[in-house]
């Protein structure tokens, strides 16, 4: 689902000091060693909805449908799919699959996997659950054919069943639980690598399958190594203790380079932005320019737009994250399915701004407290920084304040903070049109990320009538004029879409970097003499 802020606490004990390992012997193409900042939490694929677990075990496991670098759907153990009414969805699966036992892949699989996310499984932030929400039932006409019948209308189900990876249904009926998942049985798939090793928050090692349905795999064998600390990821890959690593920060692209080290790197299917606290009549830090506590200034649409036409937001793409950013007025970047082509970005209008401020009653300016995590996300802090001086040339004075991830969220969850940097992430700009900007509707799964209370009636009709379109020109079209109404209404001020950064050795061909962030090596073409 969302490129998640909560990280689950409730995993098991066992997992800090699990080392599971397996053999498998294979003669053909070189090694690949990752240096990732991705640290696998667990085995168990329907577990927890993070992004470390599902780049990882992407090898093992599969999915029903692939996405593309558009984020568009793709075959993958489906080779199609076709809504057949309303609420009923068909998938006819791919015929001669086989999982890493040798036991053939079928539609009883599907519906053991789905099912267990659905109803067995219960775990702290609700896991992979929102994508079987709508499932009424799911059953099989035939080996090779999935029927899904959902309790609403669900235009977009191929979407969802990206989330959810495929495992085998368990021999003697009922559901694997996560503790015996990573007990040390070796955890089986359909995907291009099998389990060899894991050592939690240390590494996980891939052999090939040799018998897999899509081809022989590029690598013999894979090895990710957990090197959570930036610099010394880029110092491995500067050495050649790795052939490939991810999340390169920008600053060291041109030492990298410089070594030899070829760069790649893509737009995040993100945003990330400052989001204002809309919801109550006064607000911790912020007063006027006396010191004195005032109104909500963030109520008015006017002092919204005041401040987003005064933040610079090219010079936070180019300066702050290098080069490598995409400055942002929508939720995911350009030419993604659902964006707007109308919203550009354009230079800050300080004159403009204070004619807004000015037209709100705030010709004075006023103070506010900025807050934002240090090192969770790329330029987050320095971004605070550099909005404050943006924002200072309209008469508005920020105090940033910067905190680690986990002190941040605690604090905007006690409502201490009047405005603050955010992010969202998924496999559909709707996640975060849903999420972030929509009303809060716990029967709809609206407004989750909705932390500052906005509420626009005509933007959650809009959105919700564009949701209930099927894929396509028209559903995108409809996103974006939902996205141009309510951006007009400036709730966030998007700042940027971070540009995902790896580096290669000469080992490595080619990697294409994905928009979700997944490390994969899939990705990764061995060079060529």
């Amino acid at each position: 689902m969302l490129f998640k802020h909560i990280r689950t606490h409730a995993l098991m004990l066992a997992l800090a000091s699990a080392s599971i390992s397996f053999s498998v012997s294979y003669a053909g193409a070189e090694d690949l060693r990752i240096g990732t900042q991705l640290k696998l939490m667990t085995l168990d694929p329907h577990y927890a909805d993070l992004n470390e677990n599902t780049s990882l075990l992407s090898h093992i496991y599969e999915r029903l449908v692939n996405q593309d670098e558009n984020l568009n759907p793709q075959p993958g153990l489906a080779v199609s799919w076709a809504r057949v009414s309303p609420k009923v969805w068909e998938f006819k699966l791919r015929d001669g699959v086989k999982f890493h036992d040798g036991s053939a892949f079928t539609a009883q699989d599907v519906i053991y996997s789905i099912e267990r996310v659905r109803d067995f499984l219960k775990t702290p932030s609700g896991g992979f659950q929102s994508y079987t929400k709508p499932i009424a039932s799911v059953t099989a006409p035939d080996p090779l054919t999935v029927r899904i019948e959902t309790s609403v209308e669900a235009p977009t189900l191929p979407i969802q069943m990206t989330a959810i990876l495929i495992m085998p249904e368990k021999a003697g009926g009922g559901f694997a639980t996560t503790e015996e998942v990573n007990a040390g049985a070796r955890p089986i798939g359909t995907g291009p690598y099998r389990f060899k090793q894991w050592q939690s928050g240390e590494l996980l090692g891939l052999d090939a399958n040799t018998d897999y349905w899509g081809g022989m795999p590029a690598w013999s064998s894979v090895t990710f190594r957990v090197i959570e600390s930036p610099a010394a990821r880029v110092a491995a890959l500067s050495t050649g203790d790795v052939d490939l690593a991810d999340y390169i920060p920008a600053r060291d692209v041109a030492g990298l380079e410089e070594r030899g080290i070829k760069v790649e790197s893509t737009a995040a299917a993100r945003s990330n932005f400052l989001q204002f606290d809309v919801s109550r009549d006064q607000l911790p830090g912020v007063t006027d320019a006396a010191g004195k506590p005032i109104a909500n200034p963030f109520k008015d649409a006017r002092v919204r737009e005041a401040l987003a036409r005064a933040t610079d937001r090219p010079f936070l793409a180019d300066r702050i994250l290098s080069g490598y950013g995409t400055a942002a007025i929508q939720m995911f970047p350009p030419g993604i399915a659902g964006t707007s082509a109308k919203l550009t970005v354009g230079p800050p209008d300080y004159e403009r701004a204070k004619a807004l401020l000015a037209e709100a009653g705030l010709s004075d300016g006023f103070s506010v407290v900025l807050a934002g995590p240090g090192g969770r996300y790329p330029g987050d802090a320095e971004s605070l920084q550099s909005i404050a001086q943006n924002w200072a040339r309209i008469g508005v004075k920020v105090s940033p304040v910067v905190s680690p991830f986990s002190v941040f969220m605690t604090k905007r969850s006690a409502g201490e903070y009047p405005v603050w940097y955010g992010g969202c992430s998924g496999e559909a700009v709707t996640l975060c049109l849903d999420a972030v900007l929509a009303g809060a509707d716990g029967a709809k799964g609206t407004g989750s990320l909705n932390y500052g209370g906005y509420s626009n009636p005509a933007y959650d009709d809009l959105l919700s009538k564009a949701k209930a379109l099927e894929d396509g020109p028209g559903r995108s079209e409809a996103l974006a004029q939902a996205t141009e109404l309510v951006m007009a209404d400036h709730p966030v001020i998007p700042l940027y879409h971070f540009h995902l950064i790896a580096g290669h050795g000469k080992k490595v061909g080619s990697y294409t970097v994905h928009p979700r962030g997944w490390t994969s090596a899939m990705r990764a073409a061995p060079a060529t003499e």
